[in-house]
């Protein structure tokens, strides 16, 4: 067994490289994605009594380093960007939220018996990612002290119905078309499904996004030059010393406050502070945003892993996944029934009900695995979007539905 934190450090590493190589290199495992990939590399490690289940190292990646990817990730999410979506993707986008609250409600009232105490901890979880993905949910779970092992077992479960999801959200446009007659943006129309004029080749690129830009060109060309983790970014010395100086001092401000206001979840504080920064001066668009938050969420996801006994998580995961499968599923019934209502294409509905439920990676895959260019850039906007209000959403749910006995 391995023991030293030294090599417990460089297996976890080794074991998130896999994982990102695989969903770059291997297309069958990309629909898998790399988080999955990495949460079941680290439950067989430790499931094989490989790795012990309790190490200092665990405590770190699960602490400050995971609280560090909050902070560079949301620090990617500016405001202004949303002018770049346009009002049809936000309006999906908006049936999207609105879709998940009503099926954690739903969900919880069905299920509450089946989770005792711990049901308004994983309302407020599956509120959270279910808006802009598993960013939110490990702020809100963790910052809600959901138990270990039903954590891991809610996780496995969440990454299992964002795959199906996923797989919906490629299908339905093809079996739902004849009931949806309105035309699915090109690059023609311009960026925003809707909105505005320009093209996506003169598009500014979303904040930290990297080389994230839907370019006129082939659909292969956009998947190679669009996924923000796979493309090459261009990040300096100094722009490494200006992320980790800023996380940091997020962080050391947010449990600053914290302590002054207990109330209030330190990770909202997280949250508030690296909103509010994204959007001063220097520390606006800083490149490498994405990357280094998206690398260091996936440390978190392999600790993950490792807490995963296979045992312990089956005695809980069916429940779970039930629960998941209810929420989304009510979440789509809402976001392709008002949308056609709406009038809304089904191209920007399956992007933006992607973007809520997997987060802006996710709604980049579906928007170029069906060769929707004009709509990558919207839907990383909207999915960075979710990444701001997910958290305040996943708290507001949680406390209510504790506050009426749930």
């Amino acid at each position: 067994m391995i023991r030293s934190p030294l090599a417990l450090g460089a297996v976890i590493a080794l074991v998130t490289a896999l994982a990102f190589w695989l969903d770059h290199r291997v297309p069958a495992l990309s629909r898998v994605g790399a988080s999955l990939m990495v949460i079941v590399f680290g439950a067989v490690l430790s499931n094989l009594g490989l790795v012990p289940l309790h190490s200092p190292v665990y405590t770190t990646v699960s602490g400050p380093i995971t609280s560090l990817a909050i902070a560079w990730l949301l620090l990617a999410v500016h405001i202004g960007d949303l002018r770049k979506a346009g009002p049809r993707m936000l309006g999906a986008f908006g049936l999207a939220v609105f879709g998940t609250i009503v099926g954690v409600a739903v969900s919880t009232a069905l299920l509450a018996g089946r989770f005792g105490d711990e049901t308004w901890r994983l309302a407020g979880a599956f509120t959270g990612t279910y808006t802009g993905g598993s960013l939110n949910f490990v702020s809100v779970g963790r910052a809600l002290k959901i138990p270990s092992v039903l954590f891991a077992g809610a996780t496995a479960a969440d990454n299992l119905t964002t795959g199906i999801w996923m797989a919906a959200c490629l299908l339905l446009p093809v079996w739902l078309a004849r009931l949806y007659p309105f035309p699915i943006p090109t690059l023609e129309d311009g960026i925003g499904a809707g909105g505005s004029a320009r093209t996506a080749a003169a598009a500014e690129r979303p904040a930290g996004a990297g080389a994230a830009d839907a370019g006129p060109a082939a659909p292969k060309t956009v998947a190679e030059g669009a996924h923000p983790f796979f493309s090459p970014a261009s990040i300096s010395a100094l722009d490494l010393a200006r992320l980790v100086a800023v996380g940091l001092v997020l962080l050391a401000a947010a449990h600053l406050v914290g302590e002054l206001v207990p109330q209030v979840p330190e990770v909202l504080w997280l949250t508030t502070f690296a909103l509010v920064l994204a959007h001063v001066g220097p520390f606006s668009r800083m490149e490498g945003t994405m990357q280094l938050g998206n690398y260091t969420l996936h440390l978190f996801f392999a600790v993950i892993g490792i807490y995963s006994r296979i045992d312990q998580i089956l005695a809980v995961g069916v429940a779970v996944f039930v629960f998941t499968m209810l929420t989304v599923g009510i979440h789509g019934l809402i976001v392709f029934g008002l949308g056609r209502l709406a009038r809304i294409d089904l191209g920007s509905l399956a992007v933006a009900s992607q973007a809520a439920v997997g987060g802006p990676t996710s709604a980049l895959a579906v928007a170029v695995s069906r060769e929707w260019p004009a709509l990558v850039l919207p839907g990383i906007v909207v999915g960075l979007l979710g990444y701001a209000v997910g958290n305040y959403l996943g708290f507001g749910v949680a406390y209510l539905l504790r506050s009426v006995g749930l």
